[in-house]
């Protein structure tokens, strides 16, 4: 069939199937890249055929029909016949080649050598343990807003992965060394989904996530990792009573994505999630091996968490213990709000003035009836 021929879209240059043209153009248009009016002619001897007619797009289309042609082709070390069924590996090296690198802002220094400089000016008895490195992907008002916090705390898990694991950097999209952007993020979860990760949440968006605006979760997220055999977990604070958290396939992906329960219901005088608190405190210090010595804040090597509530998600960074009068501890999440400027960010961090509000969170501010934690264990075997 015509519709299940490769096509290159003559603006990005993304590889993709005929049938699925149409489609990727209009989400060009919706996120304002310019797209003309009239971008194709018809072949009339392939029986009305749209062929591109910019560039030498007709001559990059022809070679990627031609990559397919014959009765039999082999790629990736899959074999399929020629009725132009795009087989996962066909489209993982369509993705590879045609990604885009995510835009961000750099932020000088490193936003993290940036926070450790804030927490060990601060006066007071404390501790303070952060992951090592972190890019902020911040939604943007014309593109994301509202709904791509999701997207974006998968981009700031990856840009720790990318520099800090080696086997990671090696599995993540296809070798490629980048954080890839929203849609071509969206593209590799369809493939996980293809895969067979995931497969009751992906039954929830129709087994379609590209050019969508609707909210992820954390499952979405697990699903995306674990296709590239990072083994994600995913744990769950709150009532057992509560429901599937909104923007989660939670409920009907557990087995797929090895979802652990942590659930402590929250009691009369607000201490029910000191068990997050004891979590992170203790995801990040390695269950206490980690000693501070002299220091107040250390170094850790443990991945940033995925950190999901109703609604909204973020990043966090680390986490703060402040040793209070009689022995009492109070915690603070260290974390990274997609919804905040980087910019801003980056500038209350270098005048340390401001920055607390922004990334710390302390137990009283944990107001929602349930919340998940997404983190991955450190070795890299098979999903």
């Amino acid at each position: 069939m015509d519709s299940d021929r490769f096509t290159i879209c003559p603006f990005c240059d993304s590889c993709l199937l005929l049938s699925q043209l149409a489609r990727y153009v209009s989400v060009l248009s919706a996120i304002h890249i310019h797209v003309p009016s009239f971008p194709f002619e018809y072949d009339s001897a392939n029986a009305g055929t749209p062929i591109c007619t910019f560039g030498n797009s007709r001559m990059r289309e022809q070679r990627a029909n031609d990559s397919l042609s014959g009765e039999n082709y082999t790629r990736g070390g899959e074999t399929s016949n020629g009725n132009g069924e795009c087989k996962v590996s066909d489209e993982i090296s369509c993705l590879i080649g045609s990604q885009t690198r995510s835009e961000f802002y750099k932020v000088e220094v490193g936003l993290m050598t940036l926070l450790k400089n804030c927490l060990e000016s601060e006066v007071g008895n404390s501790n303070s343990i952060l992951s090592s490195y972190v890019d902020h992907f911040q939604c943007l008002e014309s593109k994301d807003a509202g709904w791509g916090c999701g997207w974006r705390n998968i981009q700031m898990l990856s840009s720790h992965l990318l520099v800090q694991r080696p086997e990671a950097r090696e599995a993540l999209f296809g070798g490629s060394g980048f954080v890839p952007d929203i849609l071509a993020l969206q593209r590799w979860l369809e493939i996980a989904w293809e895969k067979g990760f995931d497969e009751p949440g992906s039954a929830q968006f129709n087994h379609v996530i590209f050019g969508s605006t609707k909210w992820i979760g954390t499952t979405e997220c697990a699903a995306l990792l674990r296709s590239f055999a990072l083994r994600a977990r995913v744990v769950d604070f709150g009532p057992k009573e509560s429901q599937s958290i909104s923007g989660s396939s939670l409920d009907n992906a557990r087995s797929k994505a090895s979802i652990h329960n942590l659930v402590k219901k929250k009691d009369k005088e607000g201490k029910g999630y000191q068990v997050l608190m004891d979590f992170v405190w203790n995801y990040f210090s390695d269950r206490n091996s980690i000693q501070f010595g002299q220091q107040h804040v250390v170094i850790s090597d443990k991945t940033p968490l995925y950190f999901q509530h109703d609604g909204h998600s973020r990043t966090i960074v680390g986490i703060q213990v402040k040793h209070q009068q009689k022995r009492d501890l109070r915690y603070n999440l260290l974390v990274l709000d997609p919804a905040h400027s980087t910019s801003a960010l980056g500038k209350s961090l270098r005048q340390k003035f401001g920055w607390e509000e922004l990334i710390k969170r302390g137990m009283h501010t944990l107001k929602k009836p349930q919340y998940q934690a997404l983190f991955i264990v450190t070795d890299y075997g098979s999903a």
